[in-house]
C-alpha cells in the first residue's frame, strides 16, 4: 500500500525532523525497510511512529485475530474488525499516515526469508523461545532486532545491533565552540577563550581549531583536552610551535562510539548493565530480568500470560529458582504484577512505542545512543492501594485496563470532564489515548481547543490529521479523528485561544465543572496562563513539553504540588545590539540580523506606512512623539510610499541591486574606513580581537549563485509588497542579468566622521539622543508631517509580508537565507544552507513522533494516580531523553509556604470576602484576620488604590464594586464578584505576598 499524496521528503513537511536527525540520518531511514511482527497496542504505536519518520518500506508480521480488548489499546481496530487478522485490519490506517512509505502485510509464520529481507526485525507479541529463534537469524545476517513487551504495568526493550554498530552521534547535541583569545608555547599549553559566553567544552572532549594566526600548525588537528579554569583548558606539548598571534575557532569533535552487541540467548543469561529508569528504585531492574524470564517460562508452558492468582503463584516461584544471586523482592507485588500481566494498557503502549520506535530509527541511522541492551520499566506506583475486586471481565474493550485498576476506575474515567488545551502533536497523542483509555465515554466531555489549522508541516508527527485536511482546524479534525477511534468519546470542540481575551467562554462556571486540565501547548506564555487559572480554580493540570528527543511532565496537584509558573527557565540570552548590527561572529547573529531586515523592510515599515494611508491622526498624535520618533516615521512614509515605490518590476530589480550595494559592499566599507584592520582602542589594544572578525566587503557577481538568489528573492518580495505584476520568469538567473546591464550603481565615498557604535552604551546614548524633543523643531515637523500626509492622500496600500518559513515559493527564508551568507561572507563566517538557515531564523523547535508519543503515555499514568487519590509521594515528573537514552523521574516539589504569626498559606489559597466592602472594609478585615497593613488594590492590572497617591484618598471609603466598574472597567453586572490582589506589610514594614482576595457581591 503506497501512494504520492505527499512528499515526504519535501523539506517543508520534514523540517521539525530534519531538525532532530540531519539530512544524512533521514536518507538513511529513507532507505530502511522495518518489520514489525505482533499489531497489539505497542506494534501499532511502533509502526505508526516509524512509519512517520519516513522509512523505506514496513512489513506487518501478525498471526492473531482482533479480540474485543485489543481495541483498548490499538487505536486502529474497531468493533467491525473483531475476528480479523490484526495487521491487515490496521494496515490501510496506517498507511494513511504517509503515503511515501511502502506498507505490506504477512500474516504466516516468519522464516528466515522474511527476516533477512529487512533492515530492522521487531518483536512486541512473541514469546521467548521464538524470539531467541528469530534472533539468531537475524545476529547472523546482520540485521537489527529488537524485542519488546508491554505485560500490565511491566515492559521490557532488547536490543541487539550486531557486533560492531557504529553510533555516529551518541547524543545529537550540537558541537560546541569557542573563540580563542590566547594559546601558549608550552609544554602544557593552555588555551583561553573569550569569557562573554559559559565554556561547554568538557575534560576529554576532542577539540580541533580554525583560523588561529601565528600558531598556524595547530589548525585542523585534533586534539583531547583538559579543563584548567572557567575560561581555559590544556592541550598537550605546544611548545615547538610558532608564537600564537591572534583569532581562532576551538570547535568540540564528535567522535563515533563502536558497540558490540551479543545475542539474546547469552544476553539473557549475561545482561551486562541495565537501563536504569529510575534512580529511587536502582536496584529493581535486576529483580525485573528475572521477573521477565520466569513470566516468559509460564507463558510457555501455560500458551498465555498467566492472569490469574494460581498462575502468578507459578511465576514468583520460578523467580525464586531463578534468583542466583539472592536478590531481595517482595513477592506479593511481583504476584500482583504477573496476574493481570496479559493486559495492555494505553499508556504503556505509547511509552514504549516511543521507545521501540525510536530504537527503531537509531538502528536505521546510527543517530543516538541505542539502549544497550536492555531496558526493563515497571509502574507499580500508579496502582491502587488495595487489591480491587470489581477486576472480572465484562466482555468489552476496557477489560485489559478493568484486570488492573478495577471497574470503578473505568467508570471515574467514563464520568470525567477534561479540558484538552492545543491539539497538535501532543493533542493528538492524548486525544488518541484518551478514546483507547474510554476517558469521557460516559457522562464526562473532553472540551478540546485550538485556534489554528493544519499545515504541511505538522503532518509529520500530528498523526490525526492527513493531506486532505490542511487548511481545516486542527481542534475539529481531531475530535472526529478520536470519535472513529472510540464512537462512544464525548468530545466539544473549540477554535478559541485560551487567554484573557476569551475568559467569556471559558468562565467561572467552565472552570468550575472541569476535574482536571491537560495542557498540550508549545508555547511557555500560553502555559503560564492556564496554570494560572488552575491555580485559580484549584483544579489539577498535567503538563508535558517535548524538544527534539527530549521531554518533560509535570503533575500539578491544588495544595499538594507546585505550580507550573513556580519555576521557569531562564530567559535566553539574546546577543547585543552591537553584536549584531555591527560585530557578528556566528552564522546566529547573521541569521538574527536577517531575519530583523527583512520585517522591517517587508512587514512592519510597510505596515507602518499603510498607518498614514488608513489614519489621519499622526497631526494630534505627534504632540507625544519624540523629534526622533517623528523624523523616523517622516522617513518611512516617503521611503516607502512617495519617494521609493516601484512602477514595475525592473525597478524592483534595480531596488534589490542597490540594497545588495549598501548592506554588503559600502556599508562593510564604511566599517572599515573608520575602523582599519590595524585600529587601537583608547587603552592601545587592537580595536579588532575577538570576538570581532575584521570584514571585507562583498563585490556584487551576477555570475555567484549566492548573490544571484537575493536578488531574485529582494526584487519579488518588493514587487509583492507594492503590488507590481511579475513576469512569468521572475524567478529566472538571464531575466534578471539581462535587467542588471541598464543598472548603475555608483562606487563608494568614504565619508569622514561617521559615529559608529561599538558597544550597545554607545548605541542607546545615539538613538536617545537623536530621540531628543526638540520643541524648535515642532512646527517644521509637523508642516512635514502635513505635507506627507497630503502627498501620500490619494496612494494605494502596500501588502506587508508577514514571516511564513513554511513556504518555499514566497521567497521569505531565500531573502533571509541570502542575507544571513552575505553577511556571513563578509564576516568569514561559515555559512548554512537553506534548512539550517529556516531552523534558526525561523526558531523552529525539533519536534518527532517518538517523544511525543512517549511524554503522553507518562501523563495519563498520573492520570490514573489522580483518579485513585493516590499520596503525593506516587506522583511522578519526568524528564526523558532517548538520544542518550534516559528517564529521569522525580516527585513533584511541595508548594512554597508563606507563613506570618501563626498562619500559612500557599499560592493555591484564596480568601473569600461576603460582601461589597469599602476600600477601608479591606483594610481593617486584613488587620484584623491577619495583622496586615494594606498598602495597594489591584484589580487585574488596574490600581484602584494606593495609599502613596494623594489622589486615591477619596477613594477610601468607596465601595469595591464602584471602583471596579468604574475605575477599573469591570463589568459586574453577570459577573458578581471581584479579584483583587494587594500589597501587604507586617508590622516590621516587610512585604508579605497575600492570596487573592475575592470579594462577592
Amino acid at each position: 500500500m503506497a501512494g504520492a499524496e505527499v512528499d515526504f521528503t519535501d523539506e517543508s513537511v520534514q523540517s521539525r525532523q530534519l531538525a532532530v536527525y540531519g539530512k544524512e540520518s533521514m536518507q538513511k531511514m529513507s532507505a530502511a525497510k522495518i518489520l514489525i511482527s505482533g499489531l497489539n497496542g505497542l506494534g501499532a504505536e511502533v509502526a505508526k511512529n516509524v512509519i512517520l519518520a519516513s522509512v523505506k518500506s514496513v512489513t506487518l508480521h501478525d498471526d492473531s485475530k482482533v479480540e474485543i480488548a485489543d481495541l483498548g489499546s490499538q487505536f486502529y481496530l474497531t468493533e467491525s474488525d473483531i475476528g480479523k487478522n490484526r495487521a491487515a485490519a490496521c494496515a490501510a490506517k496506517l498507511s494513511e499516515l504517509n503515503p511515501a512509505v511502502s506498507i505490506s502485510v504477512v500474516t504466516s509464520e516468519v522464516d528466515e526469508k522474511l527476516l533477512t529481507s529487512n533492515s530492522v526485525a521487531v518483536f512486541c507479541d512473541s514469546t521467548l523461545s521464538e524470539c531467541v529463534t528469530y534472533n539468531a537469524i537475524c545476529h547472523k545476517a546482520g540485521v537489527k532486532f529488537i524485542m519488546a513487551n508491554i505485560m500490565g504495568v511491566f515492559g521490557q526493550v532488547f536490543t541487539d545491533f550486531g557486533e560492531e554498530f557504529i553510533v555516529a552521534d551518541v547524543d545529537g547535541e550540537e558541537p560546541k565552540t569557542a573563540i580563542v583569545t590566547s594559546i601558549s608555547n608550552e609544554k602544557e599549553a593552555i588555551v583561553t577563550v573569550i569569557d562573554d559566553e559559559r565554556l561547554e567544552i568538557d575534560d576529554g572532549d576532542t577539540i580541533t581549531f580554525s583560523e588561529v594566526e601565528g600558531m598556524t600548525e595547530i589548525n585542523d588537528k585534533q586534539y583531547k583536552i583538559k579543563r584548567t579554569g572557567k575560561f581555559a583548558f590544556s592541550i598537550g606539548d605546544a611548545s615547538s610551535f610558532s608564537q600564537y598571534k591572534r583569532g581562532g575557532i576551538v570547535s568540540q569533535v564528535k567522535l563515533p562510539k563502536t558497540l558490540n552487541f551479543k545475542n539474546l540467548a547469552d544476553a539473557i543469561v549475561e545482561p551486562g548493565e541495565f537501563l536504569i529508569y529510575d534512580f529511587a528504585k536502582f536496584d529493581f531492574p535486576p529483580v525485573l530480568h528475572i521477573f521477565f524470564q520466569a513470566l516468559q517460562q509460564v507463558r510457555a508452558n501455560l500458551g498465555r500470560y498467566p492472569n490469574d492468582s494460581e498462575s502468578a503463584n507459578v511465576v514468583v516461584e520460578a523467580m525464586n529458582k531463578l534468583n542466583s544471586d539472592k536478590l531481595e523482592f517482595d513477592d506479593a507485588l511481583f504476584k500482583r504484577l504477573a496476574a493481570f500481566s496479559g493486559s495492555v494498557l494505553p499508556p504503556m503502549a505509547a511509552i514504549f512505542g516511543g521507545i521501540v520506535g525510536q530504537e527503531v530509527l537509531k538502528a536505521c541511522s546510527g543517530k543516538f545512543h541505542p539502549t544497550f541492551q536492555w531496558l526493563h520499566w515497571e509502574a507499580s506506583d500508579c496502582l491502587p492501594e488495595d487489591i480491587p475486586t470489581d477486576t472480572s471481565p465484562r466482555g468489552d474493550r476496557y477489560d485489559h485496563q478493568r484486570a488492573i485498576f478495577g471497574d470503578a476506575v473505568v467508570s471515574k474515567l467514563a464520568d470525567l470532564k477534561v479540558f484538552l488545551v492545543g491539539s497538535g502533536a501532543l493533542g493528538c497523542e492524548f486525544l488518541k489515548n484518551f478514546a483507547t483509555m474510554g476517558v469521557s465515554v460516559g457522562n464526562g466531555q473532553i472540551t478540546i481547543t485550538d485556534d489554528d489549522v493544519i499545515e504541511k508541516s505538522n503532518l509529520t508527527r500530528q498523526f490525526l490529521f492527513r493531506n486532505h485536511d490542511v487548511g481545516n482546524a486542527k481542534s475539529t479534525t481531531a475530535a472526529n479523528a478520536a470519535k472513529k477511534m472510540n464512537t462512544a468519546i464525548k468530545i466539544k470542540d473549540m477554535q478559541e485561544r485560551v487567554g484573557p481575551e476569551t475568559e467569556n467562554y471559558f468562565n467561572d462556571e467552565f472552570w468550575g465543572e472541569l476535574d482536571v486540565v491537560v495542557n498540550a501547548l508549545d508555547n511557555v506564555k500560553a502555559r503560564l496562563y492556564v496554570d494560572s487559572m488552575c491555580v485559580y480554580y484549584q483544579r489539577p493540570l498535567l503538563e508535558s513539553g517535548t524538544l527534539g528527543t527530549k521531554c518533560n511532565t509535570q503533575v500539578v496537584i491544588p495544595y499538594q504540588t507546585e505550580n507550573y509558573g513556580a519555576s521557569t527557565d531562564p530567559p535566553e540570552k539574546e546577543a547585543p545590539m552591537c553584536t549584531l548590527h555591527t560585530f557578528p561572529h556566528n552564522i546566529q547573529h547573521t541569521l538574527t540580523w536577517a531575519r530583523s531586515e527583512f520585517e522591517g523592510e517587508f512587514d512592519s515599515n510597510p505596515s507602518e506606512a499603510n498607518a498614514f494611508l488608513t489614519r489621519k491622526d499622526y497631526i494630534d498624535s505627534m504632540k507625544k512623539m519624540s523629534t526622533g520618533q517623528i523624523i523616523e516615521k517622516l522617513q518611512i512614509a516617503k521611503q516607502y510610499i512617495i519617494d521609493g515605490r516601484p512602477n514595475d518590476f525592473m525597478d524592483c530589480i534595480s531596488w534589490a541591486r542597490h540594497y545588495f550595494e549598501e548592506k554588503f559592499c559600502s556599508a562593510v566599507k564604511q566599517l572599515t574606513h573608520t575602523f582599519p584592520e590595524d585600529a587601537k582602542t583608547v587603552n592601545g589594544l587592537p580595536f579588532w580581537s575577538p570576538p570581532k572578525r575584521f570584514p571585507h566587503a562583498v563585490e556584487f557577481n551576477p555570475d555567484d549563485q549566492l548573490h544571484m538568489s537575493f536578488l531574485i528573492a529582494g526584487a519579488n518580495l518588493r514587487a509583492a509588497v507594492y503590488g507590481v505584476a511579475k513576469p512569468a520568469n521572475n524567478r529566472d538567473p538571464s531575466v534578471f542579468k539581462d535587467a542588471l546591464k541598464n543598472i548603475t550603481v555608483k562606487g563608494f565615498v568614504p565619508k569622514e566622521g561617521i559615529k559608529i557604535a561599538t558597544t550597545d552604551a554607545e548605541r542607546k546614548e545615539m538613538e536617545e539622543n537623536m530621540g531628543m524633543y526638540d520643541p524648535d523643531e515642532e512646527d517644521k515637523r509637523k508642516s512635514d508631517l502635513i505635507e506627507v500626509i497630503n502627498t501620500t492622500k490619494n496612494k494605494n496600500a502596500l501588502n506587508p509580508e508577514e514571516f511564513e518559513k513554511d513556504d518555499d515559493s514566497n521567497f521569505h527564508m531565500d531573502f533571509i537565507s541570502g542575507a544571513s551568507n552575505l553577511r556571513a561572507r563578509a564576516y568569514g563566517i561559515q555559512e548554512a544552507d537553506k534548512l539550517r538557515s529556516k531552523l534558526i531564523a525561523g526558531k523552529i523547535i525539533p519536534a518527532i513522533a517518538t517523544t511525543t508519543a512517549l511524554a503522553t503515555g507518562f501523563v495519563c499514568f498520573e492520570l490514573y494516580k489522580l483518579i485513585l487519590g493516590k499520596k503525593i509521594e506516587n506522583f511522578k515528573n519526568t524528564f526523558v531523553n532517548l538520544a542518550l537514552p534516559l528517564i529521569a523521574p522525580a516527585e513533584p516539589l511541595a508548594p512554597a509556604k508563606i507563613e506570618h504569626g501563626d498562619k500559612s498559606w500557599s499560592i493555591w489559597d484564596r480568601w473569600v470576602i461576603e460582601g461589597d466592602l469599602t476600600v477601608q472594609g479591606i483594610m481593617d478585615w486584613m488587620k484584623k484576620n491577619h495583622n496586615l497593613e494594606v498598602s495597594t488594590v489591584l484589580c487585574g492590572q488596574t490600581c484602584l488604590y494606593m495609599m502613596w497617591n494623594p489622589k486615591h484618598k477619596v477613594r477610601i471609603n468607596e465601595k469595591i464594586s464602584d471602583l471596579a466598574t468604574t475605575v477599573a472597567k469591570l463589568d459586574l453586572s453577570t459577573n458578581r464578584k471581584v479579584d483583587l490582589i494587594l500589597g501587604c506589610d507586617d508590622e516590621n514594614d516587610e512585604t508579605i505576598e497575600v492570596p487573592t482576595i475575592t470579594i462577592k457581591l
